[in-house]
């Protein structure tokens, strides 16, 4: 089984996560109610468990909940994937919302970046500052060994985009995820 279990503790959050690239239950707690559905989409589009439970200091704000959570679920994605013998490694994505459309295209190349190209028209998504999105999605990809491109095409509803783009994402890492082969996937023969 391709799982990652793993908890961070500092000063401003205190987060548990328990990851299943086999799919399984997803249980998501961050305090950030929408925070929590774009996870539970991501979990869902992706055939992930996800078993997610973070404390932060959302009197201050929501930043270090959704960056922290960021960093874990990247850490235990490079944990469940292991030696990344056999994945396909490389996926893209259209996910449509509504008014908006979105687009993912990464690599699970060992090489992190992050290239994002979305306009959020509202700051703020119920209690979610919607600029987090860029912060969530840096960590992932920094410490999941990702290289990820998204972009909105379109789109004129913050919260539309914002589920677009983790669904998207979702969808793309469902793919790339996948076991199609033995080796690893590289000309150079290591990720």
């Amino acid at each position: 089984m391709r799982t990652a279990q793993l908890t961070r503790t500092t000063k401003e959050t205190d987060i548990r996560l328990t990851l299943s690239l086999e799919g399984g239950p997803v249980e998501i707690h961050t305090g950030i109610g929408f925070f929590d559905h774009m996870l539970t989409a991501f979990a869902f589009y992706g055939g992930l468990g996800l078993e997610v439970y973070a404390k932060g200091d959302l009197e201050v704000d929501g930043h270090h909940t959704v960056e922290d959570a960021g960093i874990v679920l990247g850490q235990a994605m490079r944990e469940a994937l292991g030696d990344r013998k056999g994945i396909r490694r490389f996926a893209s994505c259209y996910i449509p919302m509504d008014e908006a459309l979105c687009f993912t295209a990464l690599d699970f190349s060992n090489r992190p970046f992050l290239a994002l190209d979305a306009e959020m028209p509202q700051p703020m998504i119920g209690a979610y500052d919607s600029c987090l999105t860029e912060e969530f999605l840096r960590a992932f990809a920094v410490n999941s060994g990702l290289t990820l491109h998204m972009k909105c095409l379109y789109g004129k509803n913050a919260h539309h985009i914002t589920e677009a783009l983790f669904k998207s994402l979702g969808a793309a890492v469902r793919e790339a995820v996948q076991i199609t082969g033995t080796g690893v996937t590289s000309t150079k023969g290591v990720l």
